[in-house]
């Protein structure tokens, strides 16, 4: 599974999901189903604007979690 890092950064950086959402041009709606991983892919364009605005880079955003730690997470 891949996990987007979202939340990690704004607090890494001090920022909220509305500041992000103004940013990018991206609803909440959207930038939630992301975030909670119910959405099935997300666009290039908008891994280089997180990146950019959150300070990252590709590799911080977004991490892979076996699926036998899964359970530890979300329990």
């Amino acid at each position: 599974m891949i996990k987007v890092n979202i939340t990690e950064m704004l607090k890494k950086e001090g920022k909220s999901k509305y500041w992000l959402c103004q940013q990018i041009n991206i609803t909440s709606r959207n930038l939630n189903r992301i975030i909670n991983g119910k959405t099935s892919s997300i666009s290039f364009k908008y891994i280089e604007e997180f990146c950019k605005y959150l300070n990252c880079t590709p590799g911080e955003l977004l991490s892979y979690i076996e699926e036998k730690d899964i359970s530890k997470i979300t329990n």
